[in-house]
Order: structure tokens, then sequence, then C-alpha cells
């Protein structure tokens, strides 16, 4: 079977009823999306199908014969994020990261759709199906809401981790950083 992940044809070998999760992480080595709860009622495993947000989880490979799967890998990179990667980077609206590539792709299907102005409950209707344990979900909304705006530099925002301008950066002793 011949799967098109990010724009990339591949030769699946695994057996036709393995979800797509299995065939994404342990095949193609893609692995933005989670296995959570694998039951679907996470998000952890969001990807799109032909544009549509589906769990990974819940989609056994031979259905999607044809079908054009998108992940976080395929949004944009390092040096040159999506909008909606800048958008929860601007808002900060990702912490310990292992809900964030359900919510990006579940947000990617949402702004694409829109007409770019969304009310609060749209996005939170959205993202009903999507559970995050580390935030209280108001960054999220708010980075969906500036991404479906535009409202968002996506040049601003970078995985670049050195010091930015002119100060320079002070470091404490025993600090993380």
């Amino acid at each position: 079977m011949r799967l098109t992940v990010n724009g990339v044809e591949h030769n699946v070998l695994s057996p036709p009823l393995t979800i797509l999760l299995d065939v994404l992480r342990d095949e193609l080595a893609v692995t933005s999306p989670k296995a959570g709860c694998l039951q679907g009622g996470c998000g952890a495993c969001t990807v799109l199908v032909d544009g549509e947000p589906r769990r990974a989880c819940l989609l056994p490979v031979a259905a999607l014969e044809g079908a054009e799967i998108s992940t976080v890998e395929g949004l944009g990179d390092a040096d040159e994020l999506s909008t909606v990667q800048a958008a929860f980077h601007e808002h900060y609206a990702a912490q310990c990261g292992f809900c964030t590539s359900g919510f990006l792709m579940a947000t990617e299907a949402l702004v694409a759709r829109s007409d770019g102005d969304l009310e609060r409950e749209e996005i939170i209707e959205a993202l009903s199906g999507h559970i995050c344990r580390c935030t209280g979900y108001v960054k999220i909304v708010d980075a969906v809401a500036a991404a479906a705006r535009g409202d968002v530099a996506p040049a601003r925002a970078s995985a670049d981790t050195e010091p930015q301008g002119d100060d320079a950066a002070t470091l404490v002793p025993g600090s993380p950083a």
C-alpha cells in the first residue's frame, strides 16, 4: 500500500489493519503524533487526513489509500515556522509539548476553513477533544485566535535558542539554563 505523508509518497509494509499512528511512528519515523490514550479521546495523535483533523490512533492504514496525511513535520521547520506554529510560540501556548502537535494540527485545519475571525466559543468547540494537562487553555485559545486573524509574525518566532539582541545572557549558577 502507498501512503502520502507530508507530500512524500511511501510504500507501507505494515498489515492493513495497523493503526496510522503506529505506521507513522514505527515505520515512517514521523514522531509528532503522540500515543496518548489510544482511544481517540485526548487528541495527542491528531493528524490531518485530506485537510481534516483525524485521530491517528483510530484509523486503520487500509482506510487511507490515496489520502494525503499531514503532520507537524510538514507545517514548517525551525528556521521558518508556519503561521500556526509561530502563533503558539508567540503566545506561549505549549508547555511540556506532549499534546502540542495535536493542537497544532487541529488549529491548522480550523484556520484553513475560517474567514479569519473566530469567536472564542468556536475555537473552544473545535479543540474540545484535545486534552492538555499543563495549561488552563487560555494561551492555546489566544494562539488559535491570533493565527486565524493573521496576527502573528513567523519571522519573529524561531527555534533559535541563542541570546537575541544586544543584551548578553546572564546565567545563574545552578540554573537549568
